[in-house]
């Protein structure tokens, strides 16, 4: 049987782990909060920097947390934490589920199905909010894998926010499901295309746990 799709996953903050990735943004915020940390016991006006700088250190080590997670079973579970934003039948037959995530999410994707990366293709666009209907044609980067189910396409999306995807893993590379695989830096979108006859586990508005939650429905 599946494990339970609500239960808790350990928090990557808590448990020290950080995403790889984070370091170009991490590593200078978190060294300015030290440094005016450090000036706050002889200024006073380092004190006053000292706060927001640490505020932000300590919002960019939440936004880089990369929690444990146990692997849901299930032909295809969800690649990202967020909303499932919409569900829309694709002209091939295929259905697209687009999974939103906010700056509050783990922002760590992980592989849907077991398999091999056969193409992981960049491609440029624009930064538009990730939930308008426009950020379809933003900077992203699109995953098929060979599956058991066949070819699985899945597509990260950057956000207004988002400037950068980082894939973790090259063309070519066997994937275990809930492998972590990418990183998407700040608010963005994940679509995962479910094939012909896979039908849908989730509905609008329903939260989604990367490699917890089922996607679709035996």
């Amino acid at each position: 049987m599946p494990h339970s799709q609500t239960s808790a996953p350990r928090d990557g903050f808590l448990s020290g782990r950080l995403a790889r990735g984070a370091s170009p943004w991490l590593l200078p915020t978190v060294a300015t909060a030290a440094v005016s940390l450090v000036r706050a016991r002889r200024s006073k006006a380092a004190a006053i920097v000292a706060v927001p700088t640490t505020a932000l250190a300590a919002g960019m080590l939440w936004f880089f947390r990369d929690p444990e997670r146990e692997i849901a079973e299930g032909r295809v579970i969800s690649p990202a934490d967020g909303v499932v934003q919409s569900i829309m039948p694709w002209k091939d037959g295929r259905t697209r589920v687009a999974i939103f995530m906010s700056p509050l999410n783990v922002h760590v994707n992980r592989a849907p199905l077991a398999g091999t990366v056969t193409s992981v293709e960049h491609v440029p666009g624009g930064f538009v909010p990730a939930f308008n209907k426009e950020s379809e044609n933003n900077e992203r980067v699109v995953w098929h894998f060979d599956t058991e189910l066949g070819d699985i396409e899945m597509v990260q999306i950057a956000g207004a926010v988002a400037r950068r995807i980082v894939p973790y893993i090259p063309q070519g590379t066997k994937v275990e499901q809930g492998e972590r695989i990418g990183l998407i830096r700040f608010g963005s979108r994940v679509d995962i295309y479910l094939p012909e006859g896979v039908e849908v586990a989730v509905e609008v508005g329903q939260a989604t746990t990367a490699g917890v939650t089922r996607i679709d429905r035996d």
